[in-house]
């Protein structure tokens, strides 16, 4: 069994698979594991950083199965209840969404606990997001505007589709709400990897499979697939083929565009949005909210590390091109007034990711393909595929898991 790439789908496939007493070789052509999901020691701040802000939620099952087998369980941190800061930059108004723990979701008849100046009657119409048409946007499902619209489900929507919200699938909207918010508080905690992405998700996971026979070979990229009948025969790494057993079979756990041009005939999609993230040496004061949303400025999440201050923006195509030290200055400046720090700017470091993930579109989602392909011996990974939910740790992980069951299961020779 041969896993071609190292990011989050293609380690949980390895994992999935060593579960199920199944060795194999995980091949990259990166000269490190993890993918997007990386960390790297920025010499320009001094510190370890991750290229991005990747929250995950604690009702994401695929995420803590993954994390308690490689013994990981304890590298997410978060608030014990699941409470939303948010500031207007505009207005500098603040408030808290704080979601109860169980199911049924008493917290929408509270003030203080919803967004000030809404009522009940407000949340309840988002049920319309639950249901409708296949292939609906958010937007034809219900009205996207309104102060719950604009100050709590557009800038979250917003950052799970990273894809303009009204414009994003409804059924990939509905999903993540179904997995969280739809099962009370205790499914809806934010959490962050701590300290870094790859020590909670890809270092755990490359000790983990090499003490359960899984080889990983990094800086080897495969050029091309040999396919003979209705198997791949052969695989290319740029010295020549090197033939696949009759009873092997492969995962590709690549980019979309990468597996497209190795597959003939694969429909994957092609639009893609971006994430800039910005990262500041600069030590949060003692109480500095570790998560807060802003609406009105140049950032959107600020999250507070113990060495460092982060930003996040979704689908920031708007933002791609834009000078570096530009948007450093703008987004130290949100920071700077939200958190009442000094206003001169620290040293910093600009992450810009123009394909960050696919856009969340019915368009798009229409185009992702099953994990299974027409090719006996072939099957795909990756947050891109046909999993139920947007581009995401928990679509990587689960994604991974499906491949590798498929292929675990097929009837080769």
């Amino acid at each position: 069994m041969r896993i071609i790439g190292a990011g989050m789908a293609g380690l949980s496939a390895a994992v999935e698979l060593a579960r199920r007493g199944i060795a194999a070789e995980v091949i990259d052509g990166a000269a490190h594991a993890g993918g997007r999901c990386r960390s790297y020691y920025d010499p320009q701040l001094g510190r370890t950083i991750d290229n991005g802000n990747h929250l995950v939620l604690s009702g994401n099952r695929a995420v803590a199965d993954y994390l308690a087998t490689i013994g990981a369980s304890d590298r997410l941190s978060g608030p014990l209840h699941a409470d939303f800061a948010f500031v207007d930059r505009a207005t500098g108004a603040r408030w808290s969404v704080r979601i109860n723990d169980g199911p049924v979701p008493w917290w929408i008849f509270r003030d203080g606990r919803r967004v000030p100046g809404t009522r009940m009657w407000d949340y309840l119409r988002l049920a319309g997001l639950l249901s409708g048409k296949p292939r609906q946007t958010v937007g034809e499902r219900i009205a996207p505007h309104g102060a719950v619209w604009d100050k709590l489900l557009e800038p979250v929507l917003l950052a799970a589709l990273n894809t303009a919200a009204a414009d994003g699938s409804a059924a990939l909207a509905a999903a993540v709400i179904r997995q969280s918010l739809g099962k009370g508080g205790r499914a809806s905690r934010p959490r962050i990897a701590e300290p870094t992405l790859a020590a909670a998700f890809v270092d755990p996971a490359i000790d983990w499979l090499a003490k359960h026979g899984t080889a990983l070979t990094l800086g080897r990229r495969l050029r091309a697939l040999r396919f003979d009948g209705d198997r791949v025969a052969a695989l290319d790494f740029g010295a020549g083929d090197e033939p696949v057993a009759v009873d092997e079979t492969i995962i590709l756990a690549v980019p979309p565009w990468v597996a497209a041009a190795l597959v003939p005939g694969l429909t994957v999609p092609d639009d893609f949005r971006a994430i800039v993230n910005a990262h500041f040496a600069f030590a949060p004061p003692p109480g500095t909210a570790p998560m807060i949303g802003v609406l009105g400025g140049a950032a959107e999440w600020i999250f507070a590390f113990p060495d460092r201050l982060s930003v996040t923006v979704s689908a920031a195509d708007h933002l791609v091109d834009t000078d570096r030290a530009d948007l450093a200055a703008r987004f130290w400046a949100d920071i700077a007034n939200i958190h009442n720090l000094p206003v001169t700017l620290p040293p910093w470091q600009i992450v810009k990711e123009k394909r960050a993930t696919f856009a969340a579109t019915p368009a798009q989602d229409a185009k992702r393909p099953p994990a299974a392909t027409r090719f006996r011996n072939l099957f795909l990974a990756g947050d891109w595929t046909q999993t139920g939910l947007p581009a995401t740790i928990e679509g990587a992980i689960r994604s991974g898991e499906s491949a590798a069951r498929l292929a675990s299961g097929a009837t080769l020779g």
